[in-house]
């Protein structure tokens, strides 16, 4: 088995570990602040098919990383119902930012581990972290843009006016349509914006581990 095969193999076991708590952790917040959608519909489970897209968790980001690109993606939205949800907008906003924080989070474990133990990069558990590393710094950045229907623009709707988010929830209604384009027609632009961001928090993470 080459090593493009296996940096494959890490790369999908990683991102169905790394979307599945994004997932869960949405549905988690939410049923915490009230709203018990996600748990009747059975999206409220650590297990990975109940919240993977074929497009989102598999095909895109296996594509970017058989050609080299930064590394991003999505999953199968966790329903919920804002009406249900406490603290209205800002509830709302919570359980948006729950899944991208949660991959942030584990982002900064990921370093944390492979600074503090010193891992070579020969051993397979060090080729491992890095790419949890990257991975979730990925996932993390792109679905904090804050375009319909990432979670990033349920932060925007609780700050911004009626009728901003009158056109946001349009074009939400389109939902995987939506992403699809942003990928086809403003890919390049993601993966530039995406690799700055990615150098900030790697340069941040350094900065608190003391490199």
């Amino acid at each position: 088995m080459s090593i493009s095969v296996i940096y494959i193999i890490i790369v999908l076991v990683v991102i169905l570990f790394s979307m599945t708590l994004h997932e869960a952790m949405h549905a988690f917040v939410s049923d915490w602040l009230g709203d018990n959608t996600a748990r009747s519909q059975g999206r409220l489970t650590l297990n990975p098919v109940k919240h993977i897209d074929l497009f989102l968790t598999i095909l895109l980001p296996l594509t970017l990383a058989l050609v080299g690109a930064p590394i991003f993606g999505g999953a199968r939205p966790v329903p919920f119902n804002p009406d249900n949800v406490r603290f209205s907008e800002w509830g709302v906003a919570l359980v948006a930012l729950a899944g991208p924080l949660t991959n942030l989070l584990i982002a900064f474990v990921a370093f944390g581990l492979w600074t503090m133990f010193g891992l070579s990069g020969q051993k397979l558990f060090g080729q491992i972290m890095p790419i949890i590393v990257s991975v979730n710094l990925g996932f993390f950045i792109f679905n904090m843009i804050p375009i319909p229907p990432l979670d990033g623009s349920r932060v925007l709707y609780a700050l911004a006016p009626e009728f901003v988010r009158r056109g946001m929830e349009l074009i939400e209604q389109f939902g995987i349509i939506v992403i699809f384009l942003i990928v086809i027609f403003a890919g390049p632009f993601i993966g530039s914006f995406i690799v700055t961001m990615d150098s900030f928090f790697l340069n941040l993470f350094g900065y608190i581990f003391g490199l």
